[in-house]
């Protein structure tokens, strides 16, 4: 299926292009992601979906296909695979710049392709789904635009033996709650299909109960 959204970000251009470049920086807007490596050209990490009790989480890579510096595009190809299930995801992503009004007009066509279980919402509610998660990353990201810089300090001694300190626990990442981001309206038509989906998964156990 192919996906179409556009947002804005109050900076200029060159600004709107480095932040986009910069994974580690932006990873954090991205709802349900982690990215766990990051070369300068291609992405490790896994992304989390819940729908309604069922969770899916995808594990996989992104590699920047293409980065057009003057023309402020690119294309991003991700592919990922559940890590308990037989359900895959592809993606490729194509990210298109332009100055509007002093700040920068963002374009991003993404052609999907999803097998397994979040396949069977279709194309209507993925689209709705994308809007609003689309929209949440544009808003992080502008917040993050619009902090100052930091100042870089000089270095702090470092003491030859450093009292242990110990180690803050890493924060899990909420996955992406299907239901919950696309509202009432989408989300009574995604718990048809779950209900659905269950109550199939229900009646082939029992036939395979009796016929054993």
């Amino acid at each position: 299926m192919e996906l179409h959204h556009e947002f804005t970000v109050p900076v200029p251009v060159d600004d709107a292009w480095r932040a986009l470049l910069d994974v580690e920086r932006i990873a954090p807007c991205m709802p349900g992601a982690t990215v766990d490596d990051y070369d300068g050209e291609t992405v490790t990490g896994s992304v989390k979906v819940k729908v309604g009790p069922i969770t899916v989480t995808y594990r996989g890579t992104a590699v920047f296909e293409e980065q057009d510096d003057s023309a402020h595009r690119m294309v991003l190809i991700a592919n990922g695979k559940e890590t308990r299930g037989q359900g895959t995801a592809r993606a490729t992503v194509t990210g298109t710049l332009a100055e509007r009004d002093g700040g920068t007009a963002v374009s991003v066509r993404t052609d999907l392709t999803v097998t397994g279980r979040p396949a069977q919402f279709g194309r209507g509610v993925m689209a709705e789904v994308g809007d609003k998660l689309v929209g949440q990353f544009a808003e992080c990201l502008a917040r993050r635009l619009e902090e100052p810089t930091e100042r870089t300090e000089p270095p702090e001694p470092v003491e030859p033996f450093p009292s242990a300190q110990p180690v803050q626990p890493v924060q899990p990442v909420e996955p992406i709650d299907l239901l919950r981001t696309a509202g009432p309206p989408v989300a009574k038509r995604v718990a048809v299909a779950v209900a659905t989906a269950v109550l199939a998964l229900v009646f082939v156990r029992i036939r395979r109960h009796r016929h054993a």
